[in-house]
């Protein structure tokens, strides 16, 4: 079942639960692809349905980030519960392990010698690791094994 499918299932499944929170969130990530496949004229695949649910868990992490320091705690936490909503959406994490053979492979396959082939590796890693792993860590990881 595609992850669009998934989302129109479970929204109907908390209509007719009554799961008032939950709908609002799942409502919240249909509406974000359709924009996309609006904007773009598009029908969104799963990767790039993953892609969105990745920027909506930035969001909501840099809201969070931003409400804590605000002192708006009761905002952290309904930012806190979608992004909960959403992380059951996307697929399991991948381990330092394997992220690590990942990066190690790519830095092979491009031949990358120095900072300069950065953008290179992260090119080849970015579709290995889609939606199960922190693309921020994996830059970093990256950098330090290329020596930047």
């Amino acid at each position: 079942m595609s992850l669009k499918q998934q989302l129109t299932d479970d929204m109907k499944a908390a209509m007719k639960g009554g799961d008032k929170e939950r709908l609002g969130v799942i409502r919240l990530v249909n509406a974000a692809i359709k924009q996309r496949e609006v904007d773009e004229r598009i029908v969104l695949d799963d990767a790039q349905v993953l892609s969105v649910l990745e920027k909506m868990l930035k969001q909501r992490k840099d809201s969070v980030t931003q409400y804590e320091g605000a002192g708006r705690e009761d905002l952290a936490a309904i930012e806190r519960y979608e992004m909960g909503v959403i992380e059951g959406y996307m697929p399991a994490k991948m381990s330092a392990g394997e992220i690590d053979a990942i990066v190690t492979r790519a830095i092979a396959d491009a031949g990358a010698t120095s900072a300069k082939d950065m953008g290179k590796v992260v090119g080849l890693v970015k579709p290995q690791v889609a939606g199960r792993a922190d693309m921020g860590q994996v830059s970093a990881l990256v950098k330090q094994k290329l020596g930047g």
